[in-house]
């Protein structure tokens, strides 16, 4: 048995007729609708962007307060921020 014989094969596609399809417009268009929520989630999303990354009012407060001794820190507070973002039942 010779499995090397395409020339066969070449022959059946060649005679397979090509159907040309015509476009019809009896189709619609994609659309895209968005739900309330979505619609709203957007709205806040770009104006969340519209912020600046760095308050220059707490920033330039801060800086006043090192400046004149009057900046203190309370270590308790920090740990227990820090403490609020850890989850020590999950497995690491």
């Amino acid at each position: 048995m010779k499995i090397n014989r395409v020339d066969k094969i070449f022959q059946v596609y060649e005679n397979q007729q090509i159907k040309k399809v015509g476009l019809n417009n009896k189709y619609k268009k994609d659309e895209l609708n968005l739900s309330n929520k979505a619609v709203e989630y957007q709205k806040t999303f770009n104006k969340i962007k519209k912020l600046p990354d760095v308050r220059e009012n707490k920033v330039k407060e801060i800086k006043d307060r090192i400046k004149t001794g009057t900046y203190e820190i309370d270590g308790r507070k920090i740990v227990d921020k820090m403490f609020e973002t850890v989850n020590f039942d999950k497995k690491i």
